[in-house]
């Protein structure tokens, strides 16, 4: 059969034609539901793509003001309180936690900040006691909300390579099942409709031959039966054919020459 290399090679029953109908009916529905899942996972990241950029922006403007805080606070404070600083820190304060977040059942990172609140924030308040305390804070202040804006543009990022990777396996999987499994699971079918209807043609010719030779068979006997009723009908002799007779007799003519036992002269 053409086309065979576009379906799949199955043995033409009735059984395999339910089977590929149950099987073609699944492969719709999971293809409306990825393409469901595509189509809200396209929307989550155009969704994350824009607060990309608008985060980005705000960390260039963030990490500018941040550091004119410094070096105002440089100036005003001094070089030396760079080292105090140092010297009182013994642990980052700062800690980001993570969790996940389900996406179309795709479980997306996110990143939150999680302090440490304890003595070391205390010790921070005594900076630049002296002078400059305010620019001290201020820069302080300023560094802070550029770690806020580095940590969602972090998680950001997380979340935008993990959902282009998903879309991109999602819509593999559409494509395989729109121009692949679906094409084949149909061409399937209509080779098993077409190969039992060729079945039930044959089957049709074959049981109206077995009926004409029983209709022939059935009208001899019925031919055969009137004779022999005929038959007993005319006293039990047989019907001869007088035409049979005639071809059986002698002929006249063959025996000139020959002496006849009858004559006496």
């Amino acid at each position: 059969m053409s086309g065979a290399g576009n379906r799949y090679v199955v043995v033409p029953t009735v059984t395999v034609l339910a089977v590929i109908k149950n099987r073609l009916g699944g492969a719709k529905k999971g293809h409306q539901l990825l393409k469901k899942k595509a189509d809200a996972l396209n929307m989550r990241f155009r969704q994350i793509l824009r607060r990309i950029l608008e985060t980005k922006e705000k960390m260039g403007v963030s990490l500018r003001e941040s550091n004119f805080a410094l070096t105002e606070a440089k100036y005003t404070a001094g070089d030396s309180v760079k080292h105090t600083i140092v010297d009182s820190v013994k642990e980052a304060s700062v800690r980001v936690a993570a969790r996940q977040d389900n996406v179309a059942g795709v479980k997306v990172p996110v990143f939150e900040r999680n302090d440490l609140a304890g003595s070391q924030e205390k010790n921070t308040e005594l900076f630049g006691l002296s002078k400059g305390g305010q620019k001290v804070s201020g820069a302080k202040e300023s560094f802070q909300r550029t770690v806020d804006l580095m940590i969602e543009l972090a998680s950001l990022q997380c979340a935008f390579v993990t959902l282009d990777e998903a879309i991109k396996t999602t819509n593999r999987r559409v494509n395989a099942l729109e121009h692949t499994i679906i094409p084949k699971l149909e061409n399937t079918i209509l080779y098993i409709k077409g190969e039992l209807d060729e079945l039930e043609r044959e089957e049709f010719f074959r049981l109206k031959k077995i009926q004409g030779k029983k209709q022939e068979a059935k009208e001899r006997q019925e031919k055969e039966d009137a004779a022999k009723a005929a038959a007993q009908q005319n006293g039990g002799a047989p019907l001869v054919d007088p035409f049979a007779m005639a071809a059986a007799a002698p002929d006249l003519l063959s025996g000139v020459g020959q002496a006849d036992a009858d004559l006496i002269f």
